[in-house]
């Protein structure tokens, strides 16, 4: 088990009370420290060199760190306790928190994406009632163009992490009645049609869209079966899928991803080094079968 703080900020000033980050040069501190078995001293001794090296850099830009707004996260699994433990810098303590929102994503301490797609949720409510109320008196494409500034974006934005998640069904029952609302059928109509009729992709076809990009823009960040073996099979060049059992490591990205990738039909996967070729035939594949479930894709 590792911990790892990593701060990416570029060069900043001051306005008003709040941080503006602007110009072109990027700095970046990456402290990392193994905690696997060690106890609470070692623990808090590890925290303790953290910050120090936090605050060397924070000073090194002329900024400070504030504690009133640094908190601690335990990441757990459901079946894990939770360890009773307060971090401290200094003579500072740091609050313990269940769950943070970071760049607008809330990250809760099991890694499951419940109270973000509830955030959502609402958001994707008050899309729905604005398409709604504007239907009679705008053209379809403005119906379009409004769903995707304003729908799609809720939809899109970190939909790698947390479209993975069961809680993601919620929001696909609110697309589908944004669709339905678009295209005047009935609160039953099957929307798979409509969803290609206007070219928009369902939220795990979307997944699989995005997560497919990820992918194939960091294929260094994967490991392929080529760098774990050097038997020359028909699978050497296809990303290596690790065994796991853990469910909330198979919901994530490494994991979803490989799989998914692997799953890609080979003439799309051959056209993945040429970014607008695949990014074109990925989305009228998934367009034209419309996928539901991950499921439906897998079996393909």
């Amino acid at each position: 088990m590792y911990v790892a703080i990593t701060c990416c900020i570029m060069t900043c000033s001051i306005s008003k009370g709040f941080v503006t980050y602007h110009g072109s040069m990027e700095c970046e501190i990456n402290v990392k420290c193994e905690i696997a078995n060690c106890d609470e001293t070692e623990f808090k001794f590890k925290a303790n060199e953290i910050f120090k090296e936090i605050n060397k850099w924070f000073h090194s830009i002329l900024l400070m760190l504030n504690y009133n707004k640094t908190y601690f996260l335990q990441f757990l699994t459901k079946t894990d306790n939770e360890i009773n433990m307060q971090v401290s810098f200094g003579n500072r303590k740091i609050a313990t928190a269940q769950s943070l929102k970071i760049l607008g994503l809330t990250i809760y301490t099991t890694l499951t994406w419940r109270h973000h797609i509830g955030e959502l949720t609402s958001r994707m409510n008050k899309a729905c009632y604005a398409i709604r109320s504007i239907k009679p008196f705008v053209s379809l494409d403005v119906l379009k163009s409004t769903y995707f500034s304003y729908a799609h974006s809720i939809i899109s934005y970190g939909i790698i992490f947390s479209g993975n998640s069961s809680y993601s069904d919620d929001i696909f029952k609110i697309q589908k009645r944004i669709i339905r609302i678009i295209m005047n059928s009935s609160r039953n109509a099957s929307c798979q049609q409509l969803f290609k009729d206007l070219n928009i992709l369902a939220i795990q076809s979307h997944f699989i869209y995005s997560i497919l990009l990820f992918v194939t823009k960091h294929k260094d960040q994967f490991l392929s079966n080529s760098q774990l073996h050097k038997i020359n099979t028909r699978q050497t060049s296809d990303l290596y899928v690790p065994a796991t059992n853990l469910t909330v490591y198979q919901k994530g990205i490494y994991y979803s991803g490989n799989k998914i990738y692997h799953h890609l039909p080979t003439g799309i996967r051959n056209l993945s080094d040429d970014k607008n070729k695949f990014k074109l035939a990925l989305k009228r594949y998934l367009l034209h079968n419309s996928f539901y479930r991950l499921e439906e894709y897998f079996n393909t």
